[in-house]
């Protein structure tokens, strides 16, 4: 099983910006697609951003413009740039792996909380 480790998580003001790292223990980039999810308390894990083995890219409604992310397979690391951070941007982000009919592995998580 691929092991997902997330960094980068932390407390910043509204309006600032934080990036997010996914470290894969091998090489899974060019098998998986990879994408960040976040939970807030009560409510269900949804899809925030996801790219897929060719670089394609689809983000949620409400991060498109502010968020973006990226790959670099020679690191294995996915990455989850936000600006412009909003106070409902506050969850838990995890970074999944999925090869097309739902989620293979899941990272740990990492807390994001955004102050107003």
């Amino acid at each position: 099983q691929v092991q997902l480790v997330e960094s980068g998580g932390g407390l910043v003001q509204a309006g600032g910006s934080l990036r997010l790292s996914c470290a894969a223990s091998r090489r899974i980039l060019s098998v998986y697609n990879m994408g960040w999810y976040r939970q807030a308390p009560g409510k269900q894990r949804d899809l925030v951003a996801r790219i897929t083995l060719g670089g394609s890219t689809n983000y949620a409604v409400s991060v498109k413009g502010r968020f973006t992310i990226s790959k670099d397979n020679a690191e294995n690391t996915v990455y989850l740039q936000m600006n412009s951070l909003k106070s409902e941007d506050t969850a838990v982000y995890y970074c999944g792996a999925d090869r097309g009919y739902g989620i293979d592995s899941w990272g740990q998580g990492t807390q994001v909380t955004v102050s107003s």
